[in-house]
C-alpha cells in the first residue's frame, strides 16, 4: 500500500521552494477542513475551498456545513485569507449515480463513486479557473479510503495530461506517472497521519463547529440509525 503522507510530503518540499501556487481544495464540511488548513496554510499555498457535495440528504444539512465553513475561515487566524467557492446543491446528480447501488453498505462501489464524482468536478473548476493543484480533505476522515481517493486524483491528473498531448481524450487510463508541467496537478494527502483526525476533533472543540455523525448521504444516514437503534435495543 502507498504511504500517501510521504508524498504528500516531498510535494510540499518541492513547492515551497517555487512561486505561491494556487490550490482548489474539495471540502465536505467544516471539521474536516479545520487542520486540513491549519496544515496546508503554512504552506506555499493561495488557497480556495471548493463546497461540493451533491451527495448531502438535505438543503438544510448542506447550507448548515456550508455556513461553518464560512465562520471558520473568518475566525481562525490560519484561514482567513482562504476564499470559498459553492459549487452548487444538485442532490439530482448524486442519485443518478447511486441508482442500482442503494443497497450497498457505506465503504463500498457506492461511496467510490461518490469520491470520484466529486473529484472530477473539483478538478475541472480547477482546470477551467487556472489553478495549479487540486485536493481534498475526505482524507482526513478514518472512515474515508485514502488510497481511493489519492488514485483517483493522480488518474484525473494522468488523463488530462495525456489528453493534452495527444489530443484526444483518453478513457480508463491507468498512468500514474504521467507528467503534466502545465496541467493541474493533484496535491497527494492522508490528512489522517500524525494525529490529523484527532486535531480536527480538537478544533472543532475550539472553535464549537457543527460537527455532523454521517458522511452527508440518506444511505449513510439510515445506515447510522439502524445502528443506534440496534445499540439502543442491546
Amino acid at each position: 500500500m502507498e504511504n500517501y503522507y510521504i508524498h504528500f510530503a516531498k510535494q510540499l518540499e518541492k513547492i515551497d521552494k517555487e512561486n505561491k501556487k494556487k490550490l482548489l481544495l474539495h471540502a465536505c464540511c467544516c471539521p474536516c477542513s479545520s487542520h486540513c488548513l491549519e496544515v496546508l496554510s503554512q504552506h506555499n499555498f493561495e488557497i480556495t475551498i471548493f463546497f461540493y457535495n451533491p451527495n448531502i440528504d438535505e438543503k438544510e444539512e448542506y447550507m448548515k456545513r456550508y455556513e461553518e465553513l464560512i465562520r471558520f475561515t473568518k475566525e481562525a487566524d490560519f484561514a482567513k485569507n482562504v476564499k470559498i467557492v459553492d459549487g452548487g446543491y444538485d442532490p439530482e446528480v448524486f442519485f443518478d449515480m447511486a441508482k442500482g447501488l442503494e443497497d450497498l453498505p457505506e465503504r463500498g462501489k457506492r461511496c467510490y463513486l461518490c469520491y470520484e464524482m466529486r473529484l472530477k468536478k473539483t478538478f475541472e473548476y480547477a482546470k477551467e479557473n487556472g489553478y495549479d493543484y487540486f485536493s481534498t480533505t475526505l482524507s482526513i476522515s478514518p472512515y474515508k479510503n485514502a488510497e481511493w481517493l489519492n488514485e483517483i486524483g493522480k488518474r484525473l491528473e494522468s488523463e488530462d495530461s495525456l489528453e493534452s498531448a495527444t489530443g484526444e481524450r483518453l478513457e480508463n487510463v491507468e498512468c500514474a506517472d504521467a507528467k503534466n508541467a502545465d496541467g493541474v496537478k493533484f496535491l497527494y494527502s492522508d490528512f489522517k497521519k500524525k494525529n490529523g483526525y484527532k486535531r480536527s476533533i480538537e478544533l472543532s472543540e475550539e472553535y464549537n463547529l457543527y460537527r455532523q455523525n454521517y458522511c452527508g448521504c440518506i444511505f449513510s444516514k439510515q445506515e447510522r440509525e439502524r445502528k443506534e437503534a440496534e445499540k439502543n435495543e442491546e
